[in-house]
């Protein structure tokens, strides 16, 4: 089998480490005779698995006394639903900042509940930037503030945390840099995220939630919506996604042994200082229109000097076993999505790819 990087966007490559050892484990988890794929969410093995999951997330995240951890299905953008309809409360306005794609979905789902007020944009130009936290407009009576930290499409990401200010909680969608840097979990009323980036296979999403914001959904929402019900019962309210938290698991030990968040960061900064070395010392022929503060360590969009080389560039880089490096129809271009389990050869790679690309057709 030749190898290949894939730098697909998401469902995204996983450790080599972890998939051998599902590859193991397929027919028979530990003794048990069963696959996970195969045993009751109920019985003893499926419950070690999740605990030992939880265990590890928590540890992995300092995650604080007061905060509940949910396994959840429908994917990240089912919560651009399910914040409002939990958190709202007895509010009826919401702070959210737009910084692109994710942003302005969030933007018109919450809008079917709640008054949206955008605290702040970036669509002035483009999505290239962060406004300055001091210019955000925010309503000191939202019910909370959301915001996405790392737009997956744009290749924009916040260099920091925003201050909470009013008591007006955060509510931050890290789909695509979950585990990818320290973050001070305190700081949050909730995190989310969708595994199929930095946990694990899509199918699953987790959910990190401060638990005075628990009980405040409507009385008319749906039960399978209600976070409530999913904390009560520890995400086992009906049958989670077995197989996904599983890998999860398996994913959270493999970045113990890669030194942790703090590890993987060190290792995340390196990856993408190379790919943005080569495109800021190609001549213009590679270009991103990033400000250079709000460069996504985990997307990495690119364009060529021409539009007319894009389909070389992808059928060359396929050859050299470079794989998935199309950028989103939204913006065109090349994105090369480099989270936590792509490892620096395949960086590497590419950096020399690149560099034998433009000499060729610069």
């Amino acid at each position: 089998m030749a190898k290949v990087y894939n730098f697909s966007a998401g469902p995204a490559v996983l450790p080599h480490a972890v998939l051998a050892e599902a590859q193991s484990e397929l027919l028979d988890w530990h003794g048990s005779g069963m696959s996970v794929m195969e045993m009751s969410h109920r019985g003893k093995e499926f419950m070690e698995i999740i605990h030992d999951a939880e265990h590890d997330l928590r540890e992995l995240m300092h995650i604080p006394a007061g905060y509940k951890v949910l396994f959840l299905q429908g994917g990240a953008s089912l919560q651009f639903a399910m914040v409002p309809l939990n958190l709202l409360g007895d509010k009826d306005s919401v702070d959210i900042v737009n910084t692109g794609h994710w942003s302005k979905l969030a933007i018109k789902e919450t809008k079917r509940y709640a008054k949206v007020n955008v605290a702040a944009s970036s669509e002035d130009r483009n999505f290239s930037y962060i406004p300055e936290e001091s210019s955000w407009q925010r309503d000191p009576n939202a019910a909370y503030l959301h915001y996405t930290s790392n737009e997956t499409i744009g290749g924009l990401q916040f260099p920091y945390i925003p201050s909470e200010q009013h008591g007006v909680p955060l509510v931050c969608d890290m789909s695509s840099d979950f585990l990818s840097r320290e973050i001070d979990v305190s700081r949050f009323g909730m995190i989310y995220a969708g595994a199929q980036k930095n946990i694990g296979p899509s199918g699953l999403t987790v959910l990190v939630i401060r638990e005075d914001l628990l009980g405040k959904a409507r009385a008319d929402i749906p039960t399978m919506l209600n976070y409530q019900v999913h904390a009560d019962a520890d995400s086992m309210y009906n049958t989670p996604g077995t197989y996904p938290i599983y890998i999860a698991g398996l994913v959270f030990k493999w970045l113990k042994e890669q030194g942790g968040v703090k590890g993987i960061a060190t290792r995340n900064e390196e990856k993408a200082g190379l790919l943005y070395h080569v495109i800021d010392s190609s001549g213009g022929f590679y270009s991103t229109h990033i400000e250079q503060p709000f460069r996504s360590k985990m997307n990495v969009v690119f364009k060529l000097k021409e539009e007319a080389l894009d389909e070389i560039f992808l059928l060359e880089a396929r050859k050299n076993g470079l794989a998935q490096l199309k950028g989103h129809r939204a913006v065109g271009g090349m994105r090369a999505s480099i989270y936590n389990a792509m490892p620096i050869e395949g960086v590497k790679s590419l950096v020399n790819f690149m560099q034998d690309f433009a000499r060729q057709y610069g």
